[in-house]
C-alpha cells in the first residue's frame, strides 16, 4: 500500500540512522493494509502519521560521582510516545545499548502492547546508557539519585509511571523511588515494580515470565495440545527466562536450554531450574558453574557460536522462546529451527527476531506468539500494582495471578480473534499488529486532532 511505504519512508527520513525503530514501525506497518482498506477514516484523520510520531522525547545529562570521587557522565532518556489510553506506561532499561533508536523502537511497541492488555495505559520508555556492571551500590544509588533529578518533573501517577526493564530491578526502582519522593513530597504510585515494602505487588518480577507461558498454553490450547513433554529452547537467564522456565517446568515441559552473555546451557535429558535460579539470583553465578553439579550438561562460550547465529537455536527443540534482546533469532537462526523441526516461536524478548527471520517462519507455518501480545504479562501486573497504590490495598499472590492469566488469555483470544477476521488465522503478529492499533486509533478518533 504506498500510503503506508510514504509514511515509513518519512519516518526513515525523519529518524535517520535509527534502524531498530524503523524495523519496529516497519513490522506494523506491513500489517495495517487490510484495516485501512476496511475503513478511511483513519487515513482522513492521519492517525498512522501521528501513532508514529511520539508525543514527547525527552533526552537530559545524568551526572554523578564513581567511588573514586571523578564525575561521571551518562544520558538519560524518556519517549512519551502515547497518552491515548491512559498515562504513559514503560520501563526504564539501563544498559550500555540503550540509545535513541531502542528507546524509541521500545516505546513505539509499548503503545500498542499496553493497548492489547485492555487496561487503561499508554505507552512510553526510557533509560540510560548507563552499566550497572561492576559498579558499587552506592554508585547505583547515585546515579538512580541523579537520573531521577531529572526525570521526576517529566513523570506521576497519572502522567506517566515508569517501571524496571534490563538493568532496573527492585534496587534500582527502590533508589528511584527515593529520589522522587524526596523531591516532590509525594508517596505514590509514580513507579511500579517497586519493592512490596514500598508498596510494590505480589508477582511483579515473575509476571513477564509467567505470563509468557500463559499466552504459549493458549496458543497450544487453540491446537488442542498442551505443554506437557514440549522440548523448549530458551534464551536468557534474566527474571524473563528464569520465571518462565519456572511456570515451563509447572505445566511438565522439558526445559533444554537457556544462556547469558558467556555462553549457553544445555542438557538433552532437561535443565534443573531451580538449581539455574540458585546460581542466577542468589550467587550471581555464571551459568558455566551449572557443570560443577550436573557435569553431563554442556556449556558453549559465545566464541564458540555459529556466525551469525545463536546456539540456543542450533539445537533440537519443538519451541523457541526468545528471553534476552531485540534481534537475537537471526536469518541463520530461524532457518536452523525450521530444520530441526520446530513449528512454535512464542517471543518473550521485545523484537527477538529479525524480520529476515520472520520471513523464514511465514514461510514454513511457523505458529509465532509476538511479542507486543505474549510478554504483556508485566506491564499488566504494573497496572495492577498502580491500582493497589491508588487504593491502598495489597493483592494476595493468588489474586495477582488469576488476574494476570485472565488478562494473558483475554489478549490471546483478542490477537486470535483478529487474525481470523482478517482471513489470517494463525498469523498473530498481524492480529497483535490490528488489534493494538485499532484499540488505540479509535482512542485518538475521539479525542480530536491531539
Amino acid at each position: 500500500m504506498q500510503y503506508l511505504g510514504n509514511i515509513l519512508q518519512t519516518v526513515k527520513d525523519s529518524n535517520p540512522h535509527e534502524q531498530e525503530f524503523h524495523q519496529a514501525v516497519e513490522e506494523v506497518l506491513t500489517s495495517l493494509t487490510p484495516i485501512l482498506k476496511e475503513n478511511d477514516v483513519y487515513q482522513h484523520n492521519a492517525i498512522v502519521e501521528r501513532l508514529v510520531e511520539p508525543e514527547r522525547q525527552i533526552m537530559f545529562r545524568v551526572p554523578w560521582l564513581d567511588d573514586k570521587g571523578n564525575v561521571q557522565v551518562n544520558r538519560g532518556f524518556r519517549i512519551e510516545f502515547s497518552s491515548s489510553l491512559g498515562p504513559y506506561k514503560g520501563g526504564l532499561r539501563f544498559h550500555p545499548s540503550v540509545n535513541l533508536s531502542v528507546v524509541k523502537f521500545l516505546g513505539f511497541e509499548q503503545v500498542l502492547k499496553n493497548a492489547l492488555t485492555g487496561l487503561p495505559l499508554g505507552g512510553a520508555k526510557g533509560g540510560a546508557d548507563f552499566k550497572s556492571k561492576g559498579k558499587s551500590d552506592h554508585e547505583i544509588m547515585r546515579f538512580c539519585h541523579s537520573f531521577m533529578t531529572e526525570l521526576y518533573r517529566h513523570i506521576g501517577a497519572q502522567t506517566d509511571v515508569p517501571a524496571g526493564d534490563i538493568g532496573v530491578g527492585e534496587r534500582e526502582i527502590g533508589y528511584l523511588f527515593g529520589q522522587y519522593k524526596r523531591i516532590t513530597n509525594q508517596y505514590n504510585g509514580v513507579l511500579t515494580g517497586k519493592p512490596t515494602l514500598l508498596g510494590g505487588s505480589s508477582l511483579r518480577v515473575e509476571a513477564t515470565g509467567y505470563g509468557i507461558a500463559y499466552f504459549l498454553s493458549a496458543m497450544l490450547d487453540a491446537k488442542n495440545d498442551s505443554l506437557k513433554g514440549k522440548r523448549c529452547l530458551v534464551s536468557g537467564a534474566g527474571n524473563v527466562a528464569l520465571y518462565l522456565m519456572e511456570k515451563l517446568s509447572q505445566f511438565d515441559a522439558i526445559i533444554l536450554t537457556c544462556s547469558d552473555s558467556k555462553g549457553t546451557l544445555y542438557c538433552e535429558d532437561g535443565l534443573d531450574v531451580e538449581l539455574i535460579k540458585h546460581l542466577k539470583k542468589e550467587q550471581g553465578a555464571a551459568l558455566r558453574d551449572y557443570l560443577n553439579e550436573h557435569p553431563q550438561a554442556e556449556y558453549i562460550p559465545v566464541g564458540q557460536y555459529p556466525k551469525d547465529g545463536h546456539q540456543v537455536w542450533h539445537f533440537n527443540g519443538d519451541i523457541a522462546l526468545p528471553c534476552a534482546t531485540q534481534n537475537e533469532i537471526t536469518k541463520k537462526d530461524a532457518q536452523a529451527l525450521v530444520d530441526n523441526g520446530c513449528k512454535i516461536v512464542c517471543e518473550g524478548a521485545n523484537m527477538p527476531t529479525t524480520a529476515e527471520a520472520h520471513a523464514i517462519f511465514q514461510e514454513h507455518d511457523v505458529y509465532l506468539g509476538p511479542s507486543k501480545a505474549a510478554n504483556a504479562g508485566g506491564v499488566a501486573t504494573s497496572q495492577f500494582e498502580m491500582a493497589q497504590n491508588a487504593s491502598l490495598q495489597t493483592w494476595r499472590p493468588q489474586q495477582v495471578d488469576e488476574k494476570l492469566q485472565q488478562v494473558m488469555k483475554n489478549i490471546f483470544d483478542r490477537v486470535s480473534a483478529t487474525a481470523k477476521r482478517y482471513s489470517s488465522e494463525d498469523d498473530l503478529s498481524l492480529g497483535a499488529n490490528i488489534a493494538g492499533f485499532e484499540r488505540v486509533a479509535q482512542a485518538m478518533l475521539k479525542q480530536g486532532v491531539v
